[in-house]
């Protein structure tokens, strides 16, 4: 089963006609619209029998379909129709090969990855609180990210605006509090590869990415700093604007974030790399 978000992307899918494409290979596809409860249609799909659930849309709505298929054991395929595919970049499918990631359904390499959870929901690529939360409840964020985000870092560094009053214990027992931004990934960045930063070597080192930067300016503190772990707590005295996977959230804390190992079966087309670029100067 293959859902098809014709919206995404500012509409990849419907330019290549990729429902129809699908369908011609016998992949049983559904077309969203705007009143589509994503979460029911994959339940449905379940129930009727899929053996495998793939999704063609943005970021943010992969992980309601990743869940369904770790909660089934079946399979999952992600087609590349968002604007900045995170993910299949991270797990190596051509991201300019719409119609090619098809043969995931057909001709494909399975293997498998770790996935997130932040308070028992499932993520794929990160949580991120601080000016980029903050930035992702904008409206003007999908259409002006970087003029968003500069904005957001404007008015949290300024002087009207009050401390995230997060606190954060990082893997050598230090305490970062009110940080400027804390990112929680589900595996680390390649922070040490200026080329590639922002993929991820691997998805499959059983270990979060966790990167805290702390406001400038301030002499006692430094810039922040990175680690991995298995697990962290995110304690503050109130909800917290924040994004999962790019998509704007509330969240309640205290914030628990887990890995869990080796959780998702993906299936990739034989014909994409099956890494991300950090990965292949890796290997």
């Amino acid at each position: 089963m293959l859902f098809v978000n014709p919206r995404s992307g500012g509409g990849k899918a419907a330019r290549v006609a990729l429902a129809e494409r699908a369908r011609e290979r016998g992949i049983e596809t559904i077309v969203l619209d705007p009143d589509s409860m994503l979460e029911v249609l994959v339940a449905e799909a379940v129930a009727g029998g899929a053996d495998a659930l793939g999704i063609a849309g943005g970021d943010g709505s992969l992980a309601v379909v990743a869940a369904a298929a770790r909660a089934h054991a079946l399979p999952f395929v992600c087609i590349p129709a968002g604007t900045r595919n995170h993910f299949a970049l991270d797990i190596g499918v051509d991201r300019s090969d719409l119609l090619g990631a098809l043969d995931a359904f057909t001709d494909a390499v399975e293997c498998r990855i770790d996935v997130a959870e932040v308070n028992g929901r499932l993520f794929l690529n990160n949580v991120s609180l601080g000016i980029y939360g903050d930035a992702v409840q904008r409206p003007g964020y999908r259409d002006a990210k970087l003029r968003t985000l500069l904005e957001t870092a404007h008015a949290v560094f300024g002087p009207s605006r009050g401390a995230s009053r997060l606190h954060i214990v990082d893997d050598l027992g230090r305490n970062h509090d009110e940080p400027a931004v804390v990112l929680v990934s589900n595996n680390p960045y390649a922070l040490d590869r200026p080329l590639v930063t922002g993929s991820r070597p691997t998805l499959t080192s059983g270990r979060l990415g966790i990167l805290v930067l702390d406001p400038p300016g301030d002499p006692r503190r430094g810039p922040g700093r990175a680690w991995t772990a298995t697990s962290v707590e995110i304690r503050a005295p109130e909800p917290l604007s924040g994004g999962i996977d790019g998509e704007a959230v509330e969240l309640d804390p205290p914030l628990e974030l887990v890995i869990r190992p080796a959780a998702l079966r993906v299936r990739i087309s034989s014909r994409h790399p099956g890494v991300s670029p950090s990965g292949l100067l890796v290997s």
